[in-house]
């Protein structure tokens, strides 16, 4: 995969604050408090705002924290700054699309007064230290942070989630690459290059200004400058089919609770998808050869589920789900009953179907201790087992799992790591 100039500017930051992350794990104490498997996520105004910004959302929808930041001198100084931006740009910058955006995105030295402003205002016993404590640290959210003093913690957050939020505007308001351009780049018609673009931003920044009167915190403006273009591009895929225990996933969200999981070598069988070239084609033939292969696991009792894992993926903003296509054919075509199918419907990569399928295997309460297997052809499979966690670790900045035993050229076993559940924000489409 080349990479762009935005690719590698996301990986100068990850790499900056996995470095704190490493230091501090050793210098530092660790979080009196670990990960949570009984948390529960908050959706805010939106599953596409909290998968992404999930500090943000907390910031925006704990009442006690909302008000220490309303109240606070810099930062209320902050969010006037981003209105006057605001402002300016709609008189100054006419046909120039990039002075509309630079004036919504967070500069460096903005990012690094908040930073400053965090350590300065963080103390255990108030709303900041009770965020991180009751929110932070056990949602796993930022768990590649957690070895972090609790106030780094919360500074480093804040950093990951201003950066997403400055990537997605590149991406879909100023046109830049994204990490996969084939299938996540912008859609808004360009052609008219500056005169559209302009107009279009024009009016985005004409509605983040009436809008700062009803959103006031420092970040609102381009937070929701991010969401809007996002939005605009019809990459709001984060929040398909959520919440999804409470739907696509409810039958088999009930029947966790009833498994006698002695009773599995396994806790799941995970189908990576794969989708077709043609716009018409709901599920690739190899699709189809994939769920064949993990029925027939699934019928010798090898584990108690199957995750189909695939988002809308190809080709270019298709409005086909692979995981949903590959549940009806399991359903319609291999009589699998409903309540053993997990569906993601969001990945869009083999390593986000691994670090998705880990974390549904730990948010649906599925034992973590216990491996799972993937199933698919031979040449992903190969992949999987022998090259897939060091791309993980170099587009995601983690490994979501780890190795177990080979078990054919179509399976291969593995371990789920509780590091998937970090943010992601450099891919907002599936974060």
């Amino acid at each position: 995969m080349q990479r762009n100039h935005f690719y590698l500017l996301r990986n100068v930051y990850i790499k900056s604050i996995l470095s704190v992350f490493l230091i501090s794990s050793i210098i530092l104490p660790a979080q009196e408090s670990t990960v949570n498997p009984q948390y529960k996520l908050i959706a805010g105004k939106s599953y596409v705002q909290s998968k992404n910004y999930y500090l943000l959302t907390l910031l925006e929808t704990l009442p006690d924290t909302r008000q220490m930041i309303l109240a606070d001198s810099v930062l209320k100084q902050l969010a006037a700054t981003k209105a006057e931006g605001l402002l300016h740009a709609l008189k100054e910058c006419g046909r120039d699309p990039y002075c509309y955006t630079e004036k919504i995105k967070f500069s460096a030295e903005e990012i690094k007064l908040v930073s400053d402003r965090f350590r300065v205002l963080y103390r255990k016993d108030n709303p900041l230290g009770k965020l991180v404590h009751h929110h932070l640290i056990p949602s796993g959210t930022y768990i590649l942070f957690q070895n972090l003093a609790p106030e780094e913690m919360l500074v480093k957050a804040w950093e990951q989630d201003a950066a997403g939020i400055n990537f997605a505007i590149g991406v879909y308001a100023e046109g830049k690459k994204p990490n996969y351009p084939r299938i996540d780049s912008i859609s808004l018609d360009r052609k008219d290059s500056a005169g559209y673009a302009a107009g279009l931003l024009y009016n985005t920044v004409s509605l983040l200004k009436v809008e700062t009167g009803i959103y006031p915190l420092f970040f609102e403006v381009p937070m929701h400058g991010a969401l809007y273009f996002i939005e605009m591009n019809e990459r709001d895929q984060a929040a398909d089919y959520e919440p999804m225990m409470e739907g696509v996933n409810k039958a088999a969200f009930i029947r966790v609770k009833s498994i006698n999981w002695k009773s599995y070598k396994y806790s799941v069988i995970e189908i990576p998808g794969a989708g077709p070239e043609e716009p018409t084609v709901a599920l690739s033939a190899e699709g189809m050869l994939r769920c064949r292969l993990a029925a027939i696991q699934y019928r010798q009792g090898v584990a108690p589920f199957i995750v189909t894992s695939g988002g809308k993926v190809h080709p270019y903003k298709t409005k086909f789900c692979e995981a949903i296509e590959m549940k009806k054919f399991l359903m319609e075509k291999l009589s699998i009953p409903e309540n053993a199918i997990i569906i993601d419907p969001h990945a869009r990569h083999t390593t986000t179907n691994m670090r998705n399928t880990v974390r549904l295997i730990y948010r649906m309460g599925i034992p973590f201790d216990k491996p799972g297997i993937t199933c698919t052809t031979r040449g992903q499979s190969t992949m999987i087992n022998n090259t897939l966690i060091s791309r993980c670790l170099k587009e995601l900045n983690e490994a979501p799992y780890k190795n177990g035993v080979r078990l054919s050229e179509t399976e291969v076993e593995f371990y789920p790591l509780k590091e998937a559940l970090h943010i992601f924000p450099f891919e907002p489409l599936d974060p």
